[in-house]
């Protein structure tokens, strides 16, 4: 990291009460590292003074925003993708300090920036992180099993969910995807849509059993099951269409036993939000999720673009617990 990188030293504890922005220098390929000296130019002509601190693993971002809650920060900023995104909130909603959230766009997905309205661009994101309004969200809380077996919990922004998307997010950050693309030209949509097809070919549909608020539990055929809190997931596909990210209660979307030739005849559907329309899809609004497999097969959930573990899950919606710089038009 070259020393222009440093101006705004996060060591810096006279100035612990300028608003943080904790940068993820891999996200978008690298491109976040080689292009930060004039990110930071732009954002700081548009947003004002601010000091800075590099994630160099994952974890950093929970890490550095629970450093940050304790030095007093009131505006904490994520500046990289999806995954950074949700690692920063983590660690704000773990410190329960009331810290407000902020997104500086810089990754592959970018779907939660898209439900919340902030612009690609680094200086509209600036001038919208500097003028916009503070609106408090909901946050979806996911408790499972990790890799080592070990109950743990995590909060989530976006969606978690299990079946296929677990199977093409994991494709989607191996190193090869599709033996002739590189890895790392590979943005978005194209690293999505490009694993989907391979995954598509060895389809099954996952049974598992399913409890909404309590209610008597029920066996369930899904390919894809998501629990949504917003909007977007996958790079831009509108899982979600309806989904209210202050309403206190996720929409959860079932993709059934769908054949994989119709996948591939409708798959833009998932884009225009008009899935839900298809026979083979449902949707509901809960508060509360309980999923555990049928048998003892090992079913991978993803959270937020990650895979931290395995169902048995239990998802939990907490109302208007985040509080997010939007743009001042957002609903």
């Amino acid at each position: 990291m070259s020393n222009k990188t440093k101006d705004n030293s996060f060591n810096n504890g006279a100035s612990s009460t300028l608003p943080l922005v904790i940068v993820n220098p891999k996200s978008a390929g690298g491109s976040t590292q080689n292009r930060w000296a004039e990110t930071a130019a732009d954002f700081r002509a548009h947003f004002g003074a601010f000091q800075v601190a590099f994630t160099k693993k994952a974890g950093d971002g929970t890490a550095l925003a629970l450093r940050g809650a304790k030095q007093g920060r009131k505006f904490i900023i994520a500046c990289g993708g999806d995954g950074t995104i949700n690692e920063v909130a983590n660690g704000i909603l773990q410190s329960g300090a009331g810290i407000e959230f902020g997104v500086l766009p810089s990754g592959t997905g970018g779907d939660f920036r898209r439900t919340i309205g902030i612009p690609n661009d680094t200086r509209e994101a600036g001038v919208v992180l500097r003028n916009g309004v503070t609106k408090l969200i909901d946050v979806g809380k996911v408790t499972f099993l990790d890799h080592e077996n070990q109950e743990t919990s995590r909060y989530f922004l976006n969606v978690s969910s299990f079946g296929l998307s677990a199977a093409i997010i994991e494709r989607v950050k191996s190193s090869n995807i599709v033996g002739w693309i590189p890895h790392d030209i590979l943005r978005g949509k194209t690293s999505f849509a490009l694993s989907t097809l391979q995954e598509l070919l060895g389809l099954n549909f996952d049974t598992v059993r399913v409890k909404f608020d309590g209610n008597e539990e029920k066996s369930l055929n899904t390919i894809n099951f998501c629990v949504c809190n917003s909007r977007f997931f996958g790079g831009g596909m509108k899982i979600a269409p309806d989904a209210v990210i202050n309403d206190g209660f996720f929409d959860v979307v079932n993709i059934g036993d769908i054949k994989t030739a119709k996948i591939l005849l409708r798959g833009y559907t998932l884009y225009r939000g008009s899935h839900l329309s298809l026979e083979e899809v449902k949707s509901t609004l809960a508060r509360k999720i309980e999923v555990s497999p049928m048998n003892s097969e090992e079913i991978h959930i993803e959270v937020d673009g990650e895979l931290p573990g395995k169902l048995p899950a239990t998802f939990e919606i907490l109302p208007k617990a985040l509080k997010v710089r939007v743009p001042k038009i957002s609903s």
